[in-house]
């Protein structure tokens, strides 16, 4: 399964991501910096950052800055990961930024429950605005 996460709600494509690999399926996210999370656009990004100093860098927690494993963290904290099927489905999931060659003329997942066009309210940030107010 092969889905275009452009304009997609991230929190919501991930909770539809996570129950496709503990079904057993190969998922790939393509446009991952294109994904985005609702809220004010302050608020987000401030609490990315403080997420990313918090603790130390040899002890972490670690969080990632680059948009294509935060996208991939967020389906993480859906799964069951400290079980052994947890860390299996995630294997399955792949994430990349833009669309790489090999998916070039493939039809996409189509997931339009998930547009940001749903959402109450206009207000939302995209995960390369948060990735680039991280430092990367």
């Amino acid at each position: 399964m092969i889905i275009d996460a452009k304009d997609l709600i991230a929190g919501r494509m991930s909770a539809f991501v996570a129950k496709q690999l503990l079904l057993g399926e190969t998922v790939d996210i393509v446009n991952a910096e294109k994904a985005v999370i609702s809220g004010r656009k302050e608020v987000v990004i401030g609490k990315y950052v403080h997420k990313v100093g918090r603790g130390s860098p040899r002890k972490g927690p670690f969080w990632p800055r680059m948009p294509h494993m935060m996208l991939k963290r967020i389906v993480r904290g859906m799964l069951p990961f400290k079980q052994s099927k947890g860390k299996m489905a995630y294997k399955r999931l792949k994430c990349h930024i833009s669309i790489p060659k090999e998916f070039e003329g493939q039809k996409f997942e189509d997931l339009k429950q998930y547009h940001k066009s749903r959402l109450s309210q206009a207000r939302y940030v995209s995960i390369e605005q948060i990735s680039r107010a991280m430092g990367q």
